[in-house]
């Protein structure tokens, strides 16, 4: 008996669509990052989590790791809404099983509207909502802080969320959603640490990707069109039991 077989342990490691749900999330994440209500207000969300003032955060001239701690802690606090929310998602689609395949063709259509809506073909659903007013308290709060984040934004990055949440759905697991919800919320928030580490060289990145956003919206619109035709075509399940038989009949040359 082989001790390790890579075959059979890769072809648990696909035993759901994980491999492409991942991407796809980490994909929506970095969506909602350059959403109007995220990207444009980042140096008041770095200064609020931190307790600077924006152009300190700007200029580079707070603590590298009092900025490093502030932005961290942020992160994890609306990581914790998605993955929740992500979560009985996951744990709701286990439970329905009987009913899994009607409703999965539903989310595939709530997907493909989502993705019309984020490439500019469906001009609705697009609304720029924003907290106007939040305490600057610095790191000690930066967590609830990243909650409030998580809970006053979802109109806006709602869309993209409802991505993550039909696929952990799908999944028909809770700990598989909220894995979804953490990579969704990864996608989302390493560009807040990264600018909070190096502001100046971020924003030329983010000013970059600015100019590009309506290309990055669309990109990111169309994956959601196709993973949302697989799901409501029942290709999405062909698919990943094609992933399953491929690497499961894999052999190391060893």
């Amino acid at each position: 008996m082989i001790p390790y077989d890579i075959g059979t342990w890769a072809g648990e490691a696909v035993a759901s669509s994980m491999i492409i749900a991942v991407p796809v999330a980490l994909l929506a994440g970095l969506v909602s990052f350059f959403s109007p209500c995220v990207v444009p207000l980042l140096p008041g969300y770095l200064s609020y989590a931190t307790g600077l003032s924006a152009s300190d955060v700007v200029q580079g001239k707070g603590s590298r790791w009092r900025m490093l701690l502030g932005s961290v802690l942020f992160v994890l606090g609306f990581a914790l809404v998605f993955v929740s929310i992500s979560a009985v998602a996951g744990g709701i689609g286990r439970t329905l099983l009987e009913w899994r395949d009607p409703i999965t063709r539903i989310l595939g259509v709530v997907v493909i509207l989502v993705g019309l809506i984020f490439a500019g073909w469906l001009p609705i659903g697009r609304r720029d909502l924003r907290l106007t007013r939040m305490p600057k308290v610095g790191i000690a709060a930066a967590p609830l802080l990243g909650v409030v984040f998580g809970l006053g934004w979802t109109p806006c990055i709602g869309p993209t969320l409802t991505v993550v949440i039909s696929l952990a759905w799908n999944e028909g697991s809770a700990l598989r959603g909220a894995l979804l919800a953490f990579v969704y919320a990864l996608g989302l928030g390493l560009p807040f640490v990264l600018a909070a580490v190096a502001f100046a060289r971020m924003s030329r990145v983010v000013t970059w990707f600015e100019q590009r956003r309506a290309a990055l919206l669309r990109i990111g619109g169309i994956t959601m069109i196709v993973v949302g035709l697989l799901l409501v075509t029942g290709l999405w399940d062909w698919l990943m039991a094609w992933l399953r038989n491929l690497i499961a009949a894999f052999t190391p040359v060893i």
